[in-house]
């Protein structure tokens, strides 16, 4: 298993540098199909296509879970396959944790109670099911993710668990009478290394939606 500065070293390969620099040179393609604009805060209405992602559940608190899943995923990209080969790292990394319940309005301090965490981070498109090499860690899969219309509030700073149910408050609010609904769980979504200097980060939560 890699200790974190194995990840670290390692993930400077595809960083280039501790301050600002997004992991990797892909994210997944989206559409812009429209923006809400509530009280200052802006939403964007995000259409995505089919992708497929390496993902790891994981039964802690949210900060240990992103974490720990960060650690075992990057042991997969990093070799830890049965090919033994390497994978590009992109951004972003997710997180969605099950069961999790937050209040309509900000701010929001509660949090999941020790709920498990699904973490992801996504392919690049130039594999697929088939070419994608078996993770070594049974507790990694490789899922195909379906398209979906998500709505996005980006934000910089802090990422911890109560900031992000703060912002997920926040993006509900700006939802409320837009014409869009939530239809998912809220995720969040991280594109920087955690020793990425707090104002350079880019952070966002997301919602799925449908038009109402």
């Amino acid at each position: 298993m890699l200790n974190i500065k194995e990840v670290v070293s390692q993930g400077l390969e595809f960083a280039g540098s501790v301050v600002g620099l997004r992991w990797g040179t892909e994210e997944p393609r989206f559409t812009v199909l429209d923006t809400v604009d509530r009280d200052g805060t802006k939403v964007e209405i995000r259409r995505y296509n089919d992708r497929i992602a390496a993902e790891t559940t994981v039964a802690a608190d949210e900060d240990a879970a992103r974490n720990v899943g960060f650690r075992r995923l990057a042991g997969y990209i990093f070799g830890g396959n049965d090919g033994g080969r390497k994978i590009d790292m992109t951004a972003p990394v997710t997180q969605r944790s099950s069961g999790q319940k937050i209040a309509m309005t900000a701010p929001v301090a509660q949090q999941t109670g020790g709920g498990p965490s699904t973490i992801r981070f996504f392919m690049p498109s130039k594999w697929t099911m088939e070419t994608l090499p078996k993770p070594n860690d049974e507790r990694v899969q490789l899922v195909e993710v379906p398209g979906e219309t998500v709505a996005v509030l980006r934000f910089s700073g802090d990422r911890s668990p109560a900031e992000v149910a703060r912002r997920v408050g926040l993006l509900r609010e700006a939802l409320s009478g837009s014409g869009y609904q939530p239809a998912g769980e809220p995720m969040s979504w991280f594109y920087d290394p955690p020793f990425t200097l707090p104002f350079r980060r880019r952070n966002e939560v997301v919602l799925p939606v449908t038009r109402s």
